[in-house]
């Protein structure tokens, strides 16, 4: 949220979009190499939805095109997008790899998860958290 408050105050609403439609784009692709990776190394797995190969592949094969023409045709564009991407990982590292967190880092991360739910009304703030449950 802080990465694109700081490009909507500095640059203008276009740009805006080409950097998110790029981390989408990559998302997308991402999620679709998955599918295809658990589909080959899970075969057993169950699946309330089956797809014949042939549609993610033939996606894929477009994925890749239209990803590397836009690395070719605007590569800041697409470094921007990468590096936003890679933000979150400090994020994830701090948040959910790391178990054995002190107790002030857990009291932290539950306070401002509850005020930002407060704040957005999105879910009803639990008291307590769910580990002294």
């Amino acid at each position: 949220c802080l990465a694109t408050l700081i490009i909507m105050l500095v640059g203008d609403t276009y740009t805006l979009i080409n950097y998110v439609s790029f981390i989408n784009y990559l998302c997308y692709g991402v999620t679709i190499m998955g599918l295809i990776v658990l589909r080959w190394k899970k075969p057993k797995i169950f699946r309330p939805i089956k797809v014949n190969l042939l549609i993610p592949i033939t996606y894929l094969a477009f994925w890749a095109f239209l990803l590397i023409f836009s690395l070719y045709s605007e590569p800041i564009v697409c470094g921007v997008g990468l590096i936003i991407i890679l933000t979150g990982v400090p994020v994830f590292f701090l948040g959910v790899y790391w178990r054995n967190k002190p107790k002030c880092v857990n009291r932290l991360i539950e306070s401002t998860t509850c005020w930002g739910q407060k704040l957005c009304f999105v879910v009803y703030p639990q008291c307590g958290s769910a580990e002294e449950e």
